[in-house]
């Protein structure tokens, strides 16, 4: 009796709930070894820009401003030095733009250009699998800047406040959630010109918009309310307070936030790229 010839199990619907396995991790050390070779001139470029930015603001424009007062729920507001304020947001920006080129420029390319996706599907890996280590892929590295960052931070002396280690899971957690968010628009694009769109409509008005350079509460109230349903102002709301070494107010709330995007725009992200491979 001939033996039969195994199968692939037939792809799930578009937007039937994620299923992965635990062979996401073989193409997440795939992406790690790869990475190892560049491993240098990607620290470089992922902190480079950031650390200038924390220079030129912090302490040129932090010379000129001198000090910020951040309010405090229930006490007295707070005057904190202008370094500290923009270095405890331009963080979580740093944690936005890490895991969002990796999830839009190298996963498009890994999946449109090199057809490292069509290669990889040829093994007993399912889309699912290749989805979910791109998203962690990400977020380990905005983990990994992040962490370079605020390792330069402490030498700067900008806070030593041991609630930092706080700070760093949840500066993970926004790795996760922008890293979710970017693979939507990996999933629609047919060129990397498509990605202006993301960055321009998007990202730039939250990087303004979310409290990263200057207090929410100078806004007018209904941009305070449009900036209130941006991941990015929930992060810095929780990684903020850490830095200043006091707990964050809402806490719960913040999380609840993130994990929600993080969540629902996976969710999202998987059902389209099937729809894209499904053609």
């Amino acid at each position: 009796m001939p033996t039969p010839i195994a199968t692939r199990p037939p792809a799930p619907r578009a937007w039937a709930a994620p299923r992965p396995s635990a062979r996401f991790w073989p193409v997440f050390l795939r992406n790690l070894l790869v990475w190892r070779k560049l491993a240098v001139p990607s620290l470089v470029g992922n902190i480079a820009e950031p650390l200038i930015w924390l220079i030129a603001f912090g302490f040129g424009m932090g010379a000129l401003v001198g000090s910020v007062t951040v309010p405090v729920p229930g006490e007295d507001p707070q005057t904190v030095p202008y370094l500290v304020f923009l270095a405890s947001g331009s963080i979580c920006m740093s944690a936005m733009n890490a895991a969002t080129f990796e999830a839009l420029y190298s996963a498009f390319s890994r999946m449109h250009v090199q057809k490292t996706w069509d290669g990889i599907l040829n093994a007993p890996v399912t889309l699912d699998d290749i989805v979910l280590a791109e998203m962690l892929w990400a977020a380990f590295k905005a983990l990994f800047t992040v962490t370079a960052i605020l390792g330069v931070m402490l030498a700067l002396g900008v806070s030593h406040s041991p609630k930092l280690v706080l700070a760093w899971l949840v500066l993970g957690l926004a790795g996760v959630t922008f890293a979710s968010l970017a693979l939507i628009f990996n999933a629609l694009a047919k060129g990397y010109d498509f990605f202006t769109y993301y960055f321009t409509l998007f990202l730039t008005p939250m990087m303004f918009l979310s409290g990263v350079f200057f207090p929410r509460e100078q806004l007018p109230g209904w941009v305070q309310a449009v900036s209130g349903v941006l991941p990015l102002t929930h992060a810095v709301q929780l990684v903020r307070p850490l830095f200043l070494d006091r707990w964050p107010a809402d806490a719960a709330l913040h999380l609840g936030v993130l994990a929600g995007y993080a969540l629902g725009a996976f969710w999202v992200a998987l059902a389209l790229t099937r729809r894209r491979f499904a053609r």
